[in-house]
């Protein structure tokens, strides 16, 4: 049914769209993504070399920003295997937001479908429709996760909450650099947000594509050289997760090395992280 033509009377497959054609519910999201793609290669023609002061600050807020998309979205929202203190949630919920992550309820729905479906066409963001499909297009074409079937318990105004104010927050990623001049305005903002959002699509479009299996087989693999797009931050570790997705650790291994894992030890021991699941040998 997925794969029928139109000639048959059903509607064609979002993947076969133009990639010009969008969801009306996620309308904003491809003139978002020219906007900042446009506005970064601007930035990059007139400001190759920042000052290290923008640098750091630029590279200070994709590390956050993808900190508390691996340690809030990913392990304790969406896979539950730690729990976060409310407050430090929150804030991280705002990094991951401004870090161009969208809203915890969106990130939970799609992720949670995506290992419900892991390897199918039924699966949101899988590469077999494509790479481009499983790098980007997904996010504009791709049907609305249902939140009511995925992530329900998440469905209450403190989770909500982030639907209302994502607009404002991805205005101050996008505009605040300007405060600190014209250079910084390219740097802390649409190359920040570039950078950051090709490192996530990685781990869809690259990290399930392992050679020589059959179709329906885990695709999902370990890749080493994507870790230092995400700063050792753990999510390129991706067959690891597939095969326990319940633990809070990605890298199993000092060869394999899991920065998320260790920051979420260090909140545990100042009481702000609890309930981390662990591997036994932990």
């Amino acid at each position: 049914m997925n794969s029928a033509r139109a000639s048959d009377g059903l509607e064609i497959p979002p993947w076969e769209w133009p990639w010009w054609r969008m969801r009306s519910h996620d309308a904003l999201v491809l003139p978002w993504f020219v906007l900042i793609h446009v506005t970064a290669l601007v930035g990059l023609i007139l400001f190759p070399l920042p000052g290290w002061r923008v640098l750091l600050g630029s590279f200070c807020l994709v590390w956050i920003g993808g900190l508390a998309t691996t340690v809030c979205y990913h392990r304790s929202i969406a896979h539950r295997a730690l729990r976060l203190n409310p407050w430090l949630s929150s804030i991280l919920t705002f990094f991951a937001v401004f870090n161009g992550s969208g809203t915890p309820l969106s990130w939970t729905a799609g992720h949670r479908r995506h290992h419900a479906y892991a390897d199918t066409e039924n699966d949101i963001s899988s590469p077999i429709n494509g790479f481009w499909w499983a790098h980007l297009r997904w996010l504009w074409q791709a049907a609305e996760p249902s939140v009511e079937r995925f992530c329900p318990e998440l469905d209450r105004p403190l989770y909500r909450f982030w639907w209302y104010v994502q607009g404002p927050i991805l205005a101050l990623s996008f505009f605040g650099g300007l405060y600190f001049g014209a250079c910084a305005f390219f740097w802390l903002g649409a190359i920040r947000l570039v950078f950051a959002l090709h490192a996530q699509c990685f781990v869809n479009s690259v990290c399930h594509t392992e050679p020589g299996i059959a179709p329906g087989e885990d695709s999902s693999r370990n890749v080493p050289w994507l870790g230092l797009m995400h700063f050792c931050q753990g999510e390129n570790w991706h067959r690891n997760h597939h095969a326990r997705p319940g633990l809070a650790r990605l890298g199993w291994n000092w060869q394999q090395p899991d920065v998320g894992y260790l920051a979420i030890c260090l909140l545990e021991k100042a009481g702000l992280a609890t309930e981390v699941r662990r591997l036994r040998q932990d």
